[in-house]
């Protein structure tokens, strides 16, 4: 076999042998091991769909024919077979290729994915353009069976039932998304993989009736009709032949013979067509296998052993945020954890070793998460939701309306908030201070390390309204050397004195100020460090204090400046006639920030320590 980057792909997978594809099968995977061991990445998604993309390349042409993955992070091999194998050694680096499709990358990728559930309402748009323009060419949505479980997804599917168009939806049935499904259709999907009576029954049909001399063909079209009457009775609830599609499968996502032929026969169908394709997540890597949560996004790691090659028993903001709920709900039977297909990763996990009958995973559907707490929350509870800032996004309109206007005691807990670094634009969690912070009724905190944040759950539980506590991701920081308390009253503190100049942080970027303030005290400038604490409600009272002794203020905050720590506080003051000051803002710029290591984007933006303290001396000297 050649090397994967002496291949002209995608045009040399139209002529290989089936033997031939299923060798380069085998080729990807240790690829895949070998590289991913090396950079990190997601790995156990793209084990699971090498035989299928191998067949989507083989019997479509990309990029006439439009390939849209849903979510994206399992679209190495669609990589690979795009021509990017010889780009993996930059895989999600700065300035390398992203981990997900992106358009700028090549015309093979039609759409910038990173979150669930999208691309069905992505296909249906190209479809629509095809069908206006008169232009050809088939449209494939390719998405998982968690993020099927997205809202989105349904309002999409019955759009496109009720329609004639031609599209094709691969489903990739691997009873995972990050973490193992849940839910009806989890349930459904189920059925349908083990409806072994109406597969054998589809067999014989098949079988029996083409065997007749001149007319077996015939015979079996017009058996349609009780094959499919048959099919609902066999097989509970096929909802989706109901709502307008022909569906067929199980198909095994590992056969690429059996995958080809029913792509092919979709293809040649007219109308919403689904491919039911069971696959198994970490396929062919032993490790991945056995643990696809842990192999699903992974750092570096020893491909034998598949052990991490950094340490990994540093405590991080999840572990803290989930044994702490699982410390206040041994005080408080009130107190409930949701989730949105995130146990393992936002720490819920804790709690619900302790309160399963207390803990729900509601699958990938934030929006109805947020609404269900707000349910919850009616009826007494107190929940608490663990969600990706980047993802509480899509549960905007269910914060304002069913949990602010009502001002409902639901306990927000955002994980991975600020820069998240290799994973790029789509989950960069720097926007939440925001989007949050305009909301009437909504607390608003961030916690400098691990001991604050377990002070601000404790707080938290004694509002009477919404509140939103947002933490980085990782390992957690201990700034306790650096004095103040750990007594959560509704102020901000005040962690060095200082005459020249005022910086006031937020959450993560307390510590980057201390260590500022320590430079800058090398070089002869006093800066008088507070640790805000609270974006909203704000303590004005020290931070006017200390802006009218110094007459400068930084603000350092993880979130983009606009509508922050920066836009925020400048408003307040302003609104409190506090005026003949100078302000220098530290946050990130108006515009989508790229994937890369977080200490290498830090410094690319001018945010990291030696770069800000830079800042602040020009800002000092009046040069900025």
């Amino acid at each position: 076999m050649k090397h994967l980057q002496e291949y002209n792909f995608p045009e040399d997978l139209k002529t290989m042998s089936e033997k031939e594809l299923v060798l380069l099968s085998y080729d990807i995977r240790d690829f895949l091991i070998e590289k991913i061991s090396d950079t990190g990445g997601h790995l156990a998604s793209n084990l699971g769909v090498v035989e299928l993309t191998i067949a989507l390349h083989r019997i479509f042409d990309s990029p006439k024919d439009k390939i849209i993955w849903d979510v994206g992070h399992q679209a190495y091999v669609h990589k690979i077979l795009t021509g990017r194998s010889d780009k993996f050694d930059t895989l999600r680096s700065l300035d390398g290729i992203s981990g997900f499709p992106k358009r700028s990358e090549s015309p093979h990728d039609m759409y910038d994915s990173g979150h669930a559930s999208t691309s069905l309402s992505i296909a249906a748009g190209y479809v629509a353009a095809r069908e206006l323009c008169g232009t050809e060419g088939e449209v494939i949505a390719v998405i998982g069976d968690g993020a099927m479980t997205g809202g989105v997804a349904f309002e999409a599917l019955n759009d496109i039932g009720s329609t004639a168009s031609k599209i094709i939806v691969v489903l990739n049935d691997n009873e995972m998304s990050i973490e193992k499904s849940s839910g009806g259709l989890s349930q459904h999907l189920g059925k349908l993989r083990a409806s072994k009576a109406y597969l054998e029954f589809k067999r014989q049909l098949k079988k029996t009736l083409k065997g007749v001399p001149r007319v077996g063909d015939s015979l079996y079209s017009g058996f349609e009709h009780i094959r499919d009457t048959l099919k609902y009775a066999l097989v509970p609830g096929a909802i989706f032949e109901s709502i307008g599609f022909k569906y067929f499968g199980p198909i095994d996502g590992h056969n690429i013979h059996e995958i080809s032929d029913a792509l092919l026969l979709a293809k040649n169908l007219d109308g919403p067509v689904l491919l039911h394709v069971v696959t198994k997540k970490g396929k062919g890597y032993r490790n991945a296998e056995f643990n696809p949560c842990r192999f699903h996004g992974i750092s570096p790691f020893d491909p034998i052993t598949g052990n991490l090659l950094a340490s990994s028993d540093l405590t991080t903001y999840s572990c803290v945020a989930g044994k702490k709920l699982a410390e206040l709900g041994r005080k408080n039977e009130k107190i409930v954890g949701i989730t949105a297909a995130m146990m393992e990763a936002t720490g819920l996990s804790f709690f619900h070793d302790v309160f399963p009958e207390r803990t729900y995973d509601v699958g990938i559907a934030e929006q109805h998460a947020t609404a269900f707490a707000a349910g919850l929350a009616l009826a007494g509870f107190r929940p608490a939701v663990m969600v990706y800032s980047t993802f509480l996004q899509r549960a905007y309109d269910q914060i304002i309306e069913d949990v602010c206007i009502p001002g409902l005691p639901v306990l927000f807990l955002i994980d991975r908030a600020g820069n998240v670094g290799n994973d790029g634009e789509t989950h960069h969690g720097v926007f939440d201070l925001s989007y949050l912070s305009h909301m009437p009724g909504m607390t608003v905190m961030a916690p400098k390390d691990g001991k604050e944040l377990s002070a601000m759950m404790d707080y938290a539980m004694s509002l009477n309204g919404p509140c939103a506590i947002r933490y980085p991701r990782g390992t957690v920081s201990d700034l306790s050397f650096a004095g103040g308390n750990y007594e959560i009253d509704g102020g901000c503190e005040v962690l060095a004195a200082g005459k020249d100049v005022s910086i006031v942080a937020l959450g993560k970027m307390v510590e980057s100020a201390l260590k500022v303030g320590k430079e800058l005290k090398k070089a002869g400038i006093e800066a008088e460090i507070i640790n805000s604490r609270f974006l909203k409600p704000m303590d004005l009272k020290r931070i006017i204090e200390s802006v009218n002794k110094t007459s400068r203020l930084v603000t350092m905050e993880d979130n983009v400046v606009t509508g922050g720590l920066a836009s925020t506080l400048l408003l307040l003051l302003s609104e409190n006639k506090i005026r003949g000051f100078k302000h220098l803002a530290v946050g990130w710029p108006d515009k989508f920030i790229e994937h890369g290591d977080v200490k290498q984007l830090f410094y690319r933006y001018g945010m990291d320590t030696a770069s800000v303290t830079e800042r602040v001396r020009d800002f000092f000297e009046g040069k900025a």
